[in-house]
């Protein structure tokens, strides 16, 4: 039970990533706060304080902070994507997905740190963000704007927050079998070319990230702060 006596904050617990990452924190000992818009996803997910919210809502994301507490983790999984490319990018779409994978992230962060440092300090943020902050993917303009610009804001947490002994790190999943991942990678002239590059042969499932995330938040990984780990089963090195 390497998470004993310790409690984590995990947006967009939900489903996908996040959900993987509270039950499998939960099983190892972590006292979970898991946040999500929709009540019966929270209701399904054993051993939980459910917190519901809306976090492209700036006020929700700071109340539900508020009601979540002083904690010892946070776990920003919370997001969101809508298929535009750069010409046909819409004010709604950019708003939408720049509310979620940016601004509540921070915001968030932001709630997390100002506790832990009242606290005494100590911590771990760990931001979810993508290889498609990386990489250039058709359709993607928002999402990848949002996800390079967490990675980008995640070195700037390390260096300020450091001082109070609270890291700062980012995880980089490739495309991870979520519902989320369905929409965007379900036809197969796109799904297999990108495939292929993979030389571990296969996509990520939440539960390899959830596994990741737990290692980045355990002692194992205390001198690291300020990175980013790419979970892509290779494909950035070749």
């Amino acid at each position: 039970m390497p998470f004993q006596d310790k409690s984590v904050i995990i947006t967009g617990a939900g489903k996908g990533i996040g959900r993987a990452t509270a039950l499998l924190l939960a099983e190892r000992g972590a006292r979970v706060i898991a946040i999500s818009r929709t009540r019966a996803d929270l209701d399904s997910l054993p051993d939980v304080t459910g917190v519901v919210a809306d976090l492209s809502d700036p006020q929700a994301a700071r109340a539900a902070m508020a009601q979540a507490g002083t904690c010892d983790f946070l776990v920003n999984c919370a997001g969101t994507n809508v298929l535009e490319s750069l010409l046909d990018m819409s004010d709604t779409g950019y708003d939408n997905v720049m509310g979620i994978n940016l601004q509540a992230a921070l915001i968030c962060a932001q709630a997390f740190a100002r506790a832990r440092i009242a606290a005494g300090g100590g911590g771990a943020i760990v931001n979810v963000t993508s290889i498609a902050g990386h990489r250039g993917f058709a359709d993607h303009i928002c999402y990848a704007a949002s996800k390079a610009g967490l990675e980008g804001a995640t070195r700037v947490m390390a260096r300020e927050l450091g001082p109070h002994g609270i890291r700062a790190v980012a995880i980089a999943p490739t495309v991870t079998m979520t519902e989320l991942a369905a929409a965007a990678w379900s036809d197969p002239a796109k799904r297999d070319p990108m495939m292929a590059r993979h030389p571990l042969a296969r996509f990520a499932e939440a539960e390899d990230v959830a596994r990741s995330i737990a290692l980045l938040l355990s002692d194992d990984a205390a001198m690291i702060t300020g990175a980013v780990l790419p979970l892509d089963g290779g494909f950035l090195a070749v």
